[in-house]
């Protein structure tokens, strides 16, 4: 996987992200599966949702990779996306793996994510992480990502 682009600020995670499922061509009601650590990763995954709103994908956010407690990822007016309500995992065309899975101390490993996503042959496969966590943890060369998006947070600045 070579770079392609840089871009700045959440515009720059959102917007190649909404290019590459546009691309992809999915029809209305197709499945798009994100799994992540729930609090952490769920902000980030809503922010993607809201991303590709307009396509009419039926979104759905997975907590580490327990598919049996995955919710549905729905716009609410006036807020936005929002993870509520039990989904059921259905051959997705498309899954999001979250950089929060490949955090030291997160009760997930690579094997369980390669296993959860390895069930669904065919379909799209993102990550996004911050930080090049992928790399770090060494993922990044197992999991053989069609689109990788890694952000980078530096400096955080707090004022008091």
């Amino acid at each position: 996987m070579a770079e392609k682009e840089v871009f700045q600020g959440v515009p720059g995670m959102l917007r190649p992200f909404r290019e590459f499922m546009e691309k992809k061509g999915f029809k209305r009601g197709d499945q798009v599966v994100y799994y992540g650590c729930p609090g952490t990763c769920t902000p980030f995954v809503e922010l993607l949702g809201f991303a590709i709103r307009s396509l009419e994908l039926d979104q759905v956010f997975v907590p580490y990779v327990d598919e049996s407690k995955a919710r549905k990822v729905t716009l609410v007016p006036d807020v936005g996306m929002q993870a509520s309500g039990a989904a059921t995992v259905r051959n997705p065309a498309a899954v999001v793996v979250m950089g929060g899975l490949s955090m030291p101390n997160v009760p997930v490993t690579l094997e369980k994510v390669t296993g959860a996503i390895g069930k669904y042959q065919g379909a799209a496969k993102v990550g996004v992480c911050f930080m090049n966590m992928f790399e770090k943890a060494g993922w990044t060369k197992e999991i053989h990502f069609d689109l990788l998006i890694d952000a980078t947070i530096n400096p955080v600045t707090v004022w008091k």
